[in-house]
């Protein structure tokens, strides 16, 4: 089960696609975060998101707000997949131990051993203060994004 909103969010250290290490808490104090979890690197459907998020990426600086992508892939498989689509954010790879993150979001597809298509935004405190899920095969609309997004802005804005 999914965590709930208005509860921590669990902290992390994941390789992001250049193998530097980020923390969830390195933005505690500083910005909201978007956590946003997908499957796999190069499937359709997580293109087409991702796409979609890249080229509305002025919605997140709008609101202050740092975008992280999150899957069970490798970093440079990451990598790879960011250059080829110009993704300008950040993408982490939780890949070992396999998708131990996605397990504590409550997010981790055992029997497919992948994230499902979860966000979750966080505040500047560290608190979810809003989420969403959506069925398998089933991309995330911009409008979720844009109503999760109005829940939190940062002191700095």
């Amino acid at each position: 089960m999914a965590l709930e909103n208005d509860t921590q969010a669990p902290d992390f250290d994941l390789p992001n696609q250049y193998g530097e290490h980020v923390r969830l808490s390195d933005f505690r104090g500083r910005k909201p975060v978007a956590l946003v979890f997908f499957p796999l690197a190069f499937s359709s459907t997580c293109t087409g998101e991702l796409c979609a998020l890249r080229d509305n990426l002025a919605l997140f600086a709008d609101h202050g707000v740092e975008l992280l992508g999150i899957s069970v892939d490798s970093k440079a498989t990451l990598r790879a997949w960011a250059e080829e689509e110009g993704y300008d954010f950040t993408l982490l790879a939780d890949f070992w131990p396999h998708g131990a993150v996605a397990k504590e979001y409550g997010v981790f597809l055992e029997e497919k051993g992948f994230a499902n298509r979860a966000t979750f935004v966080i505040d500047e405190t560290g608190i979810i203060r809003a989420s969403f899920i959506t069925a398998p095969g089933e991309a995330r609309s911009l409008e979720d994004y844009r109503a999760a997004l109005d829940l939190v802005r940062p002191v700095s804005v």
